[in-house]
């Protein structure tokens, strides 16, 4: 009896071991996931259900260009089995946090089948501090990462989170499937909403704050005529600004666009001398987001915006 005690016992600390270094592996426990903006931790929610639990790493306001992680993210990346990041160098900070999380996470680069948009070496540098590759280059060392304002781009994303989702979580695999499919139908009806409306904008160009729509831009046949910062913090010259203002005239704009994770000043003396509006898009939105809260809702709130100024 005294054996089968200290057995007992033995086995109750091994098993305590386990939860402690890995809680998601054990007694059931739901898959713990971190993602680096809130886009993909709302497309890993609505794949995962109730079998995930989802944390995103960049805070709501902040520009994953400029985001400068604490050391306390460490805590939050080896705690979780898979890290899914956008990768083209969006995450520039990424590399070493994934090294100190250790070969049990699994980190899944959301860009990697997707064909890129390729930027200057000038302007990769510029955002990317250095401008050194690292793991969230693997596809290309100047491209942007915007990848996620594309619904039909969202669709292969969706389809890499669920097959990872999958491996890692065997018992629960239908489920990822059925919700991975469900969540594709709701991306489809988005794609064709975005395209019914575009379709009738008489204005078909656009000067943003920043080089995030040019994804939205390529699908959807819209071009960008203008960028007020070709990186975050760098202000235009006053040429660059001439140049922008001038093709606000030549093309009838209405309004340019800024981020809410992004100082407006540059924005509004250009709005100011062009006689237009400042209208704010959002490439990121968050959960305490009002008509932002999800990814679709930040999708179609971006499209009345556009229909705002375009229309």
């Amino acid at each position: 009896m005294k054996r089968i005690n200290i057995f007992s016992s033995v086995l109750f600390a091994l098993l305590f071991a386990l939860v402690q270094l890995h809680p998601s592996k054990c007694l059931g426990e739901n898959i713990a996931v971190v993602t680096s903006i809130f886009p993909v931790a709302d497309m890993v929610r609505a794949v995962g259900g109730e079998h995930v639990d989802v944390t995103f790493i960049l805070p709501a306001g902040a520009s994953p260009h400029t985001f400068e992680p604490k050391p306390s993210l460490v805590k939050k990346i080896t705690r979780a089995r898979i890290f899914f990041m956008i990768g083209a160098g969006l995450e520039f900070w990424a590399e070493k946090f994934v090294k100190l999380a250790g070969p049990g996470l699994k980190t899944v680069v959301l860009s990697e089948k997707v064909s890129l948009i390729h930027t200057t070496k000038d302007h990769y540098a510029a955002e990317h501090h250095d401008g050194k590759p690292d793991i969230s280059d693997r596809k290309s060392s100047f491209a942007n990462p915007h990848i996620w304002l594309d619904p039909v781009i969202v669709k292969l994303m969706v389809n890499d989170i669920a097959a990872a989702l999958s491996k890692v979580d065997r018992q629960h695999e239908k489920f990822y499937k059925q919700q991975g499919r469900k969540y594709l139908i709701e991306l489809d009806k988005l794609d064709k909403m975005i395209k019914a409306e575009v379709d009738v904008f008489k204005i078909k160009e656009f000067v943003s704050f920043h080089a995030s729509w040019d994804y939205f831009a390529r699908r959807y046949g819209l071009e960008p005529v203008g960028v007020i910062e070709a990186a975050p913090g760098r202000n235009p010259t006053p040429i660059q600004i001439k140049n922008i203002v001038d093709q606000i005239k030549r093309h009838n704009i209405q309004a340019v666009f800024a981020e809410p994770q992004l100082n407006p000043r540059a924005a509004e003396i250009i709005a100011n001398e062009a006689k237009v509006k400042v209208l704010l898009l959002d490439p990121l939105g968050g959960p305490s987001m009002k008509r932002r809260s999800n990814y679709i809702d930040l999708m179609k709130y971006n499209l009345n915006v556009l229909k705002e100024a375009m229309q």
